[in-house]
């Protein structure tokens, strides 16, 4: 007869193992995202979201979470356009003998669902509303740059990585005096293949003439992330 009963055990386990993951709390922010919790607890740490370039997806940025500092927050955030599996973008990008042409409405949402994200971010996460930096690659940094000079009052400051500043979201940036709080690190390879150096010159010098003074970093690299830039990212951030 017991051996009428050896699989209660197997089944209990099953049973425990569905009802544990069905406990795990479902994502309810607009953008999916992955979280470091602060390593040194405080009631509203500072908040840095990490964005990815086209074609990444959030778990490339994620794998620095551990550089930032132990006070830090740090999310990680999926970009809502899927190119293919594990493959995400911002918005879509052709890259063309006259320049870059995007695709002007998918960076306009993505711009929205950004802001969305840092709203609905604060019922899921305990954070600094008044401290929250954007840090990007390529695209991402792209983006860090749209959301910001749009809505300074909502981001203390970014960190662009090999981006570039869209001439498209020139007339939608907000006026010197609702500018002078944001804080800018801006850091590009001189051999950038991808987004051309000059990107980073002319973006630097149009911030200029907005009354920024950006934190202008260049290396002698390609389309990349080194060990020095993430560095001199996190040594600006921690000031």
């Amino acid at each position: 007869m017991k051996s009428n009963y050896l699989w209660f055990p197997a089944l209990f386990i099953l049973i425990i193992i569905s009802l544990s993951f069905n406990m795990i709390p479902e994502q309810k922010t607009s953008l999916h995202y992955l979280v470091r919790p602060p390593k040194i607890k405080s009631e509203k740490p500072p908040l840095v979201i990490l964005m990815h370039g086209v074609g990444g997806n959030e778990q490339n940025m994620f794998a620095f979470a551990d550089a930032f500092p132990d006070n830090f927050l740090v999310v990680s955030a999926r970009g809502p356009l899927t190119l293919s599996e594990n493959s995400f973008a911002w918005f879509q990008v052709q890259f063309t003998s006259v320049g870059s042409v995007i695709n002007e409405a998918q960076a306009e949402n993505s711009r929205k669902e950004i802001l969305k994200f840092i709203e609905d971010l604060k019922d899921e996460e305990s954070f600094d509303p008044n401290q929250v930096y954007l840090m990007g690659f390529s695209q991402g940094g792209i983006m860090s740059y749209s959301v910001a000079l749009t809505e300074p009052e909502k981001i203390a400051g970014i960190a662009v990585m090999s981006g570039r500043l869209l001439p498209e979201i020139k007339p939608f940036i907000a006026d010197i005096d609702r500018l002078k709080k944001l804080k800018i690190f801006v850091s590009h390879g001189t051999h950038d293949s991808v987004l051309k150096f000059q990107y980073a010159e002319d973006a630097v010098d149009y911030l200029k003439s907005k009354g920024l003074n950006p934190d202008f970093h260049q290396y002698s690299e390609d389309h990349t992330i080194n060990i020095e830039m993430l560095n001199d990212t996190v040594k600006w951030i921690s000031k």
